[in-house]
């Protein structure tokens, strides 16, 4: 009965650690999507080029070919309105922050970011469009 007792016990521990590493994995994968955003608004295509990861970065191979890539590709993470974070999860290897965006006319796009650990913090690998833009109501 003892032994059964403590195994429940370290089962509950483990569990109660690892929902707490996972809301700060996705406190920390928010705060680097937040940052980029942040740059981008205030123009600094070079801060917002650190967010990307290392492939990306040899990809676009310049903060100004990102810059390109970012305002007619993707003008709505360039100028939000609002930001609001809905689901982190698992896909295919790797996690995915689902982001909903109203852009500055009132239109809600749903965008889903790869995210990727790397030695400095959490990276942007990708950005995916999910759906077409919708005006709120």
């Amino acid at each position: 009965m003892r032994t059964g007792v403590l195994r429940l016990l370290g089962g509950l521990m483990l569990l109660l650690m690892s929902g707490i590493g996972a809301a700060a994995q996705s406190t920390e994968i928010e705060g680097t999507i937040n940052s980029q955003l942040e740059a981008f608004k205030a123009d600094d295509f070079d801060t917002a080029f650190t967010y990307a990861t290392p492939t990306l970065q040899r990809l676009f191979q310049s903060p100004q070919n990102f810059q390109r890539m970012v305002t007619q590709g993707y003008p709505m993470v360039w100028r939000p309105a609002e930001v609001r974070y809905l689901e982190l999860r698992e896909k295919a290897g790797g996690l995915w922050q689902k982001v909903q965006i109203t852009d500055a006319k009132g239109f809600t796009h749903i965008l889903d970011y790869k995210m990727e650990e790397t030695d400095m913090g959490w990276r942007i690998g990708a950005v995916q469009i999910l759906d077409a833009a919708g005006v709120t109501a």
